[in-house]
């Protein structure tokens, strides 16, 4: 086992270790939006630790619809030929924008290193609730690379409760387009570690579909409901939803072009003990997809997920620390038929293993340090994973692993200061000449530097 290997496996470790030390003590936690907070007149660290990370209270707005209301509100009772309303007073906006500074270990061919970026994001949210059972969280946002606007994350759901067998049952109706983007919890692939990441650091090639392959490219329409606050489960289907593009569209130039509707399933169970709070759950998805056009030989795609969350709350005198652990684990079959027609594949049947742990410890809500190794394996495919300087790989394999430290500061509730450290040792197959022109891993390990204002 190399020096490098040897870390990758001590900070997994250290991961673990950080989490059970927490138990020693004997001693919990909807993206951060000013709206949110506007709306039920509750600071952001009432539904937020690190954002996304939410607290209980957190994770009950969200499965509520958004809807919880502390302000003054326009209302209407319904009657014989009128409809009832309930109308926020004030508009839910709020908006975010991120300043960075990202400089690898070596620089990218013919580019400057230190990527300077002002803004390096921007985004606008209306997020609130838009009656008494209806509520969303609408994100459009500007990339400071491309130059414009583009519509991004979108929940929009509407929820109930009754009784069954004299339990709580929480139950409700989602629009989204994000696999996963309505989930609770922050060890899924849309509020998952790291929640922030730089843009200028060059990333590994491949990825599950159902780790941001079908972010914002998708509609979903889907159910779920919360049983006795214990056990959560939803069901989604998915159509391709193509933006920028005359519909209906013939799916040019777009690589996932789903065939009928992509089914997404999510089950979780959730647990309080004293200061502990356990969840753990799995999710997935199937599609069947034709790359590049609407018609012909079609790829295949069935990725299961693994997660978990544990939360541990430290009292102290002064405060309450928090410690939480995130993982999952997602395995991906593909059979790539319509790829290895168009000469994308050497041959259809691929399989692709992806693993993430991090470890959390907040000190009140003004400091937090993140450690978080991954790994990503798969199988060998000279052309899928094709050789070119920085971002291919030599050896045709998937195989990725490393870690993420981050420190972050919060003057202000609503202000973030990050540093966070990447660090690979194995990149697109290999640690040492992955690209085939002589770049080592190591050279994309980066020092990324953030400031974050959402108001």
């Amino acid at each position: 086992m190399s020096r490098g290997e040897r870390f990758f496996w001590f900070l997994t470790l250290l991961s673990l270790s950080v989490g059970f030390f927490g138990l020693l003590f004997r001693a919990t936690r909807v993206e951060a939006v000013p709206s949110y907070a506007r709306q039920t007149g509750l600071t952001c660290s009432a539904c937020h630790t690190t954002p996304p990370e939410l607290t209980p209270l957190g994770r009950t707005f969200k499965l509520n619809g958004y809807t919880m209301v502390g302000i003054k509100t326009i209302t209407a009772k319904p009657g014989r030929g009128t409809s009832p309303l309930s109308l926020l007073s004030e508009l839910p906006l709020s908006a975010q924008f991120t300043i960075s500074n990202t400089t690898t270990m070596r620089p990218q061919p013919l580019t400057q290193n230190g990527s300077f970026e002002l803004p390096q994001s921007a985004s606008l949210f209306l997020a609130g609730a838009m009656s008494a059972h209806i509520g969303s969280f609408i994100q459009v946002s500007y990339d400071g690379q491309s130059d414009h606007f583009s519509w991004d994350n979108t929940d929009i759901r509407y929820a109930n409760d009754t009784k069954l067998a004299g339990k709580d049952l929480v139950y409700g109706i989602d629009f989204n387009n994000n696999p996963t983007v309505e989930d609770l919890w922050s060890d899924t692939p849309a509020w998952g570690f790291p929640w922030v990441s730089a843009d200028a650091a060059p990333s590994p090639l491949a990825g599950p579909v159902i780790n941001g392959g079908l972010a914002q490219d998708v509609a979903g329409f889907g159910g779920y409901a919360m049983f006795d606050q214990h056990l959560y489960g939803a069901v989604t289907i998915y159509r391709s939803d193509h933006l920028g593009v005359s519909q209906p569209n013939p799916g040019t130039g777009f690589g996932f072009n789903i065939q009928g509707v992509a089914p997404y399933w999510r089950v979780a169970w959730q647990q309080t003990h004293g200061n502990d709070y356990l969840e753990v759950g799995s999710f997935g998805i199937h599609l069947a997809s034709t790359p590049g056009a609407v018609l012909g030989p079609r790829d295949y795609y069935t990725d299961v997920g693994a997660d978990f969350q544990w939360e541990h709350t430290i009292p102290l005198k002064n405060r309450n620390d928090l410690l939480t652990v995130h993982g999952n684990y997602i395995h991906e079959t593909s059979n790539l038929l319509g790829t290895l027609a168009a000469g994308g594949a050497a041959f259809a049947s691929h399989d692709l293993n992806f693993e993430h742990l991090d470890a959390v410890y907040h000190i009140g809500n003004k400091y937090s340090f993140d450690v978080g190794p991954f790994a990503m394996s798969g199988t060998t495919d000279p052309i899928l994973y094709a050789s070119a300087p920085v971002s291919g790989s030599a050896s045709g394999s998937p195989k990725a692993n490393g870690y993420i430290l981050n420190a972050s500061y919060w003057p202000v509730q609503n202000i973030q200061l990050g540093l966070q450290y990447t660090g690979y040792l194995n990149f697109n197959g290999m640690g040492t000449n992955y690209d085939g022109a002589g770049r080592n891993a190591s050279a994309n390990n980066s020092i990324y530097l953030i400031a974050w204002f959402v108001f």
